[in-house]
């Protein structure tokens, strides 16, 4: 456990390293003894400043939602970091990549919240109710540590890695879904760069079922007094290994039955 004024330097470190686009060494290395609650303290300050800004929450992201990454992390649950409007990108226009250090993209869906949910004992049947519609999605992800040398309270205390999401033009309800033989929970999803597959995957990848990881965000951030909202956008976790980005790329993400989402680089 890190005292405040320590808390307080390690965000400080944080906002400089993506204001300045300067990569700095892992905050395990330069401030032993860091667990996860001085993590999230720590990604909530910067989230407060840009918030004292003008800045407004968006939604949220679940990371560390697939086996493979929790093993890779020695945990045993997800995290979280926040979305704010500031990092919503359009498909159609160019994204720079020199405006990050380290860009990467996922493939998820995203659920946009039509009623706000319940925090303490919020169900999988809750999210459903509460979703009213699921779009095809890209999180932009980026490491404020050099050359992603990130470990559990890296990443959640760098916002969880978060730096952009797009959205794509297709809405489904869940209702919409289920009419159309379609599981939420068993959604192809193939990535394109250009014309070539550079990865492929399921939603069954996130926590088995990708409204399981929504479910857990609202339990997991009503302990820090948070709600999610109606309006909010949540991302539940990649459903494909994470890609590079780099100026010229475009990428184009196709869901089965449910429309495609392209990110273009310059």
């Amino acid at each position: 456990m890190l005292e405040v004024t320590r808390r307080e330097s390690a965000s400080e470190r944080l906002w400089e390293a993506e204001r300045d686009r300067a990569p700095i060494e892992p905050l395990t290395d330069a401030y032993p003894g860091i667990d996860v609650v001085d993590a999230y303290e720590i990604q909530l300050i910067n989230i407060r400043r840009r918030l004292a800004a003008g800045a407004r929450v968006y939604g949220h992201k679940v990371g560390l939602s697939s086996a493979v990454m929790q093993r890779m992390m020695g945990v045993d649950e997800p995290d979280y970091g926040h979305l704010l409007d500031t990092m919503v990108l359009s498909q159609n226009v160019p994204i720079r990549a020199d405006r990050y250090c380290y860009p990467r993209i996922e493939v998820e869906i995203g659920y946009v919240l039509g009623a706000s949910l319940p925090g303490e004992g919020c169900t999988e049947e809750d999210v459903l109710a509460a979703t009213e519609y699921v779009v095809p999605g890209i999180e932009l992800i980026d490491s404020r540590v050099r050359d992603w040398r990130i470990r559990l309270a890296d990443t959640i205390a760098d916002n969880a890695s978060s730096a952009g999401v797009i959205l794509g033009d297709a809405r489904m309800s869940p209702a919409d879904l289920k009419a159309a033989g379609m599981d939420v929970a068993d959604i192809e999803a193939v990535l394109y760069a250009g014309d070539a597959e550079v990865a492929r995957g399921n939603t069954n990848a996130v926590l088995g079922n990708p409204t399981t990881a929504v479910a857990w965000l609202a339990r997991k951030v009503a302990s820090f007094g948070v709600k999610l909202e109606a309006g909010h956008v949540i991302l539940p976790g990649s459903c494909t290994r994470a890609i590079d980005a780099r100026p010229g790329d475009i990428f184009r993400a196709e869901f089965s039955g449910l429309g495609s989402v392209t990110a273009r680089f310059e």
